[in-house]
Formats: C-alpha cells, sequence, structure tokens
C-alpha cells in the first residue's frame, strides 16, 4: 500500500538547559566526529600507527570541517551579501554552511598533517578518514532534515514530505533522506573494502571511490533540490546546471583518476617503527627510591 504524505514539522532543538539549546544538527555533528574517531582509532591500532597522531588529526579534521564549509557557503553562494557583512561571517550559529568547502579545506589540511606529522604519503591517512567522513555526511543529512531545510521540489511520490516548518503545502522531495542513504551505502562499502579486501594497501583507491560515491550521487539529487541560494536560477538557465553541481564535477573526475591509478599500481603495505599503544621496547619499569 502506497504511503501518504508525511508531513514534517520537527523540532530542530532537541532540548534547552537556559540560554543553551542543542539542536539535532549539532547533535548529528558530534555524533559523527565520535563515531568517526573510533573508526579510525581502530584503523590505526589494526596497522600499528602510532597513537599520539590520533588526537592530532582530529584538530585538523575538525578545524577545516567547520572553517572550510563556512567559509565555502560564503564564497561560493552568498558573497555579495558576507562581503557587505563581513562580521557575519563568523555567525555560523545561524547556518550556513557547505560540503565542497569543508571537502577543499579537509583535503589541505590532511596533505599538511601527512607533510608535517606521518611523514607518510597523503594516501595513507586519505584512505581512512574518508570513511569516517561517509558516515558523519549521511549524519549531517539527518540534521538537515530536522531542521527541515536543503529539500526538493514538489513531488507526487507516496514519500513526499510536507515541510509545515516552512509553510509548505505541497509534498516535496525529502533530498536530505536520499543523500543520507547513498552516504550511509557508501559508508558501508568502504568499510567492507577496508576490512575484507585489504583495499588500504592500493593507495588513493578507498579515496576515489569515496569521491565517486559522494559527489556522483549529490550531482543527481541536485536535479529534484530546490535551488539555495536565487543567483543559482541565472546559472541553470545559462549552463543546465546549478553551483553545487559545477562545484561536484571537478571531483567526480579526481575519484575516477584516483580508482584507475591505483588499479594500475602494485599493492603497497605500510610499516611503523612505534607500534599503536606499544610501550619501546628498551622501557623498564623505575625502582623506587
Amino acid at each position: 500500500m502506497l504511503l501518504d504524505a508525511i508531513y514534517w514539522n520537527a523540532d530542530p532543538v532537541l532540548f534547552s538547559l537556559g540560554p543553551i539549546s542543542v539542536r539535532w544538527y549539532g547533535l548529528a555533528f558530534a555524533v559523527g566526529f565520535i563515531i568517526g574517531y573510533d573508526i579510525v582509532a581502530r584503523m590505526y591500532r589494526h596497522e600499528g600507527a602510532p597513537e599520539r597522531w590520533l588526537g592530532i588529526l582530529l584538530a585538523y579534521v575538525l578545524v577545516a570541517t567547520v572553517v572550510g564549509a563556512r567559509l565555502g557557503h560564503v564564497f561560493f553562494y552568498e558573497w555579495d551579501y558576507y562581503g557587505k557583512h563581513p562580521a557575519e561571517i563568523l555567525k555560523i550559529w545561524n547556518g550556513g554552511l557547505a560540503s565542497h568547502g569543508g571537502t577543499i579545506a579537509i583535503i589541505i589540511a590532511l596533505f599538511l598533517y601527512s607533510w608535517i606529522v606521518t611523514k607518510k604519503p597523503a594516501s595513507w591517512v586519505f584512505d581512512k578518514i574518508v570513511i569516517a567522513i561517509a558516515l558523519v555526511g549521511g549524519l549531517i543529512r539527518l540534521g538537515n532534515l530536522m531542521n527541515s531545510e536543503i529539500y526538493g521540489g514538489p513531488t507526487d511520490l507516496p514519500w513526499g514530505f510536507v515541510f509545515e516548518r516552512n509553510h509548505e503545502v505541497l509534498p516535496a522531495h525529502p533530498t536530505q533522506i536520499y543523500e543520507a542513504l547513498c552516504y550511509f551505502a557508501l559508508f558501508g562499502l568502504l568499510m567492507w573494502m577496508y576490512w575484507k579486501k585489504n583495499a588500504e594497501e592500493r593507495p588513493w583507491l578507498i579515496t576515489g571511490i569515496f569521491f565517486i560515491g559522494i559527489f556522483l550521487p549529490r550531482f543527481l539529487i541536485e536535479y529534484v533540490k530546490n535551488v539555495q541560494v536565487a543567483s543559482e536560477y541565472e546559472m541553470i538557465a545559462k549552463y543546465g546546471m546549478n553551483l553545487g553541481q559545477m562545484l561536484s564535477i571537478p571531483f567526480i573526475l579526481l575519484g575516477i583518476f584516483l580508482v584507475v591509478w591505483a588499479m594500475a599500481h602494485p599493492r603497497k603495505h605500510f610499516t611503523f617503527p612505534n607500534r599503536f599503544a606499544d610501550a619501546p621496547a628498551d622501557t623498564k619499569p623505575k625502582s623506587k627510591r
């Protein structure tokens, strides 16, 4: 039996304690980072990488995600406004994050992390962190759903959502759910590749699949998603694509290149002189005096 339209009016705020409010979106971010940290820690432990690298990695990725996503929205989507009101850039709690900006910032951060911290080829950390990012991306889209934002145009499909909080009266594509399901499926695929197929021994393969699996669905779903800013109407009329789609194309092509490159090169196994959580071999307990 077909479902009727779903009337959606979720409260974006999970709970409040005085002036402090905990929002579903922020919770999705936090849960994603906590679970993602644990996943990457297991991979570090599995390969014997030094434990101290983990906390440094978390700091790099957290800062890059927030700063990059914010600046991506500012420069890609609403520079006309923020260029005239630069103080508003810091008011991240008012909304306005762009995944493409976050992706670019994380790429830069991971190259710096590899150069400064691990002294290993960048592929080593990329092929781990992207697995966690796929999970975080899906959770963030569920946060968008709780905010009743970034949804699609009208639809007569049985799973259409009527976003009452935004005074909508017609069912719309719940594109947040479409993207979340794609990202969760990608997360499962990448975990299988790492733990069952040892795909990390083919540098850049997991990262290449990630870029394709994130940005190809994003490109296609944009066709049923509402325009985010008015300036995109002119872009669609001229190029047949919106800004999100145009920004996705380079990442899709990069993903294809990385997959081809990885499959054309032999497997590689990395070793570490100081295994995860292991004490140096010559360490002895000191006697009390």
